[in-house]
């Protein structure tokens, strides 16, 4: 007699046995960033930002000796003429010291320059945009008995209101390098190189130390701000309309640009003074404790002429340093913004 098992029964007889594991395995991909990156690089507001840095710096290496004598002038350190400034500075440092604190210079126009400008673009265009906007639709008015208040945006200078933004913006982000800018500049000896002159300062007040004069350099920086990029943007439109045409040669940026800086250091340059004295007169052991106080000593000791003391050096630095500064930036924009049809 023959028993017959089941195939199922003779599958269970088998000896269990698990599969052999596979081995763990942990992937990362990182994803492509290459087209967000190069689109990112191509957008108008990098373009500004890189003509405005490009051009801030082209401009500080070509008058670098100017804005030392300047600042000694300014803070009443040596000589009070050009030509004396200029002698001492030879004298006692060599031709070195005409680019004394250049370093530091750099660094900060670059970033400085590259904020404000692109700052200034920024505004001026949503400013603009928003005006635009405002004037198509209903403005919101108020009555109050016979009187009808109209509030309309036509009267905000887009240009005034950027320029005075694209100052403020670029002294809030860029102060704690102008200072350390004006004390490797007056007091060489003292800080003769960057790191010390950082460590220093922190070491004799803290962070708060690095912003030394805020509030004056805020104060002094609006209306000089305001009024050169209103200055050159009205000479611009002006002169343009003038001769028929749409935009400016290299010359005549040039010319244009200076004048803007010169009306613009002229109106601002008491204030100009104030600041100096404030930001260095730690220095002399004779800080003014405000910049009122800092207008009425200069006065006080030097008689209104003292506000304008070393406005002949400003403006031979400011006027061809504003000019070349617009000139070096409209050509930037012209190969980074208008090749790749961005304007």
């Amino acid at each position: 007699m023959a028993l017959v098992v089941p195939k199922e029964l003779n599958e269970l007889e088998k000896p269990f046995s698990l599969p052999s594991p596979k081995p763990f395995e942990i992937r990362f991909q990182v994803p492509d960033l290459r087209v967000p990156i190069r689109d990112f690089l191509r957008t108008r507001e990098v373009g500004e930002f890189l003509s405005g840095a490009l051009a801030g710096a082209m401009t500080k290496a070509v008058l670098a000796p100017l804005e030392t004598i300047r600042t000694r002038m300014v803070v009443g350190v040596g000589s009070k003429n050009i030509t004396g400034s200029f002698v001492e500075i030879i004298e006692q440092q060599g031709w070195q010291g005409l680019w004394a604190g250049n370093g530091i210079n750099m660094i900060r126009i670059i970033p400085t320059q590259a904020i404000e400008l692109a700052t200034f673009e920024c505004v001026k265009r949503t400013m603009t945009s928003t005006q635009e906007k405002w004037c198509e639709i209903e403005t919101p008015k108020l009555k109050i008995g016979r009187l009808n208040v109209n509030f309309s945006l036509s009267w905000i200078s887009p240009t005034a209101v950027a320029g005075a933004a694209a100052g403020i913006v670029s002294t809030l982000a860029c102060h704690p390098l102008e200072v350390l800018k004006d004390r490797l500049t007056v007091s060489p000896h003292i800080y003769p190189t960057l790191s010390i002159a950082i460590s220093k300062i922190y070491k004799d007040g803290g962070v708060g130390a690095l912003y030394a004069g805020l509030s004056p350099t805020l104060i002094g920086m609006l209306p000089y701000s305001t009024c050169y990029y209103f200055m050159y943007d009205k000479l611009k439109k002006s002169y343009c309309q003038s001769k028929n045409k749409k935009s400016l040669n290299r010359p005549e940026m040039l010319v244009l640009g200076a004048l803007a800086g010169f009306t613009a250091s002229t109106i601002s340059f008491p204030l100009e003074v104030a600041r100096k004295r404030l930001m260095v007169g730690a220095l002399q052991g004779k800080c003014p404790p405000n910049m009122v106080a800092a207008l009425a000593e200069v006065i006080r000791d030097e008689g209104l002429t003292g506000l304008y003391r070393g406005w002949g050096a400003s403006c031979l630095k400011v006027m061809p340093a504003s000019g070349i500064t617009w000139t070096f930036y409209e050509a930037w924009k012209d190969l980074l913004l208008v090749e790749r049809r961005i304007l």
